[in-house]
C-alpha cells in the first residue's frame, strides 16, 4: 500500500455524560515535535479543566503513536481516543480531549465510553482524506542531456523538488508516488549519463 488515510482539517467534538463535559480536538500532524507544541497550546488554554488527555498515531506505516490518560485512571482515556484512531484506519492525527468535571464519578467503564465518544464525535466532524507515499530520487547528469530527462519527467511525471546547474552539471531532486518510482529509476538508467547520487 502507498496510501494512507487521514484528516484535511482541524475538527471539534463535544460529548456529554452526567454533567461532565468532553471537547474533542483532532489534528492534522506530521511529528512528534507538532503533537508536543499543540497538545501544550490546549494544556495551556484549558489550565482550568481536570484533565486534558489525548493520542496520536504517526506514519504512514502507523508504527509511532502514545496514549496519554492525564491523570485519569490509567486506560480510560487515552487508550479508547487512540482505539478511535484505529478503527477509523487513520494516521498523522493528534485527537486531544479536554474534561471539565462535573460533580458526578462515571466510574472506568463510563470514562472509556465518553472518551470514546468524544473522540469519535471530532472524527465524524473531519474531512478523511486520502495521501499517497511518495519517494525522491536524486540525480545529476551533463546540461547536454537535460532534454533527455525532462522527456523523462514528462513521460512519468514526477515532482520537481528542486534541481540546480553547476560546472557543466545538472543536478534534480525529484519526487513520486512510491509504486511509481520503480518505473522512473529504470527510465532514468537509460541515459548512461546520469548519476542516481541516492534516494531520500
Amino acid at each position: 500500500m502507498d496510501t494512507y488515510q487521514t484528516i484535511k482539517a482541524p475538527s471539534e467534538g463535544i460529548y456529554t455524560e452526567k454533567r461532565s463535559k468532553f471537547l474533542a480536538f483532532a489534528f492534522p500532524v506530521s511529528s512528534v515535535e507538532e503533537v508536543k507544541e499543540r497538545v501544550g497550546e490546549y494544556q495551556k488554554k484549558y489550565y482550568d479543566a481536570r484533565h486534558v488527555c489525548y493520542a496520536y498515531m504517526l506514519g504512514a506505516e502507523r508504527t509511532e503513536f502514545r496514549a496519554n490518560d492525564n491523570g485519569e485512571p490509567s486506560g480510560t482515556a487515552g487508550k479508547p481516543i487512540l482505539g478511535q484512531i484505529n478503527s477509523n484506519n487513520l494516521t498523522n492525527i493528534l485527537i486531544i480531549v479536554v474534561r471539565y468535571f462535573g460533580g458526578i464519578k462515571l466510574g472506568t467503564s463510563g470514562l472509556i465510553v465518553a472518551y470514546r465518544l468524544a473522540a469519535a464525535e471530532a472524527i465524524n466532524a473531519a474531512e478523511i482524506i486520502e495521501k499517497t507515499i511518495d519517494d525522491s530520487i536524486h540525480i545529476s547528469f551533463p546540461y547536454p542531456d537535460t532534454n533527455r530527462v525532462m522527456r523523462i519527467v514528462k513521460e512519468v511525471t514526477p515532482s520537481i523538488l528542486s534541481q540546480g546547474y553547476e560546472n557543466e552539471l545538472c543536478t534534480m531532486t525529484l519526487s513520486i508516488r512510491r509504486d511509481c518510482m520503480p518505473r522512473l529509476r529504470s527510465r532514468l538508467e537509460t541515459i548512461l549519463t546520469l548519476r542516481i547520487i541516492d534516494d531520500k
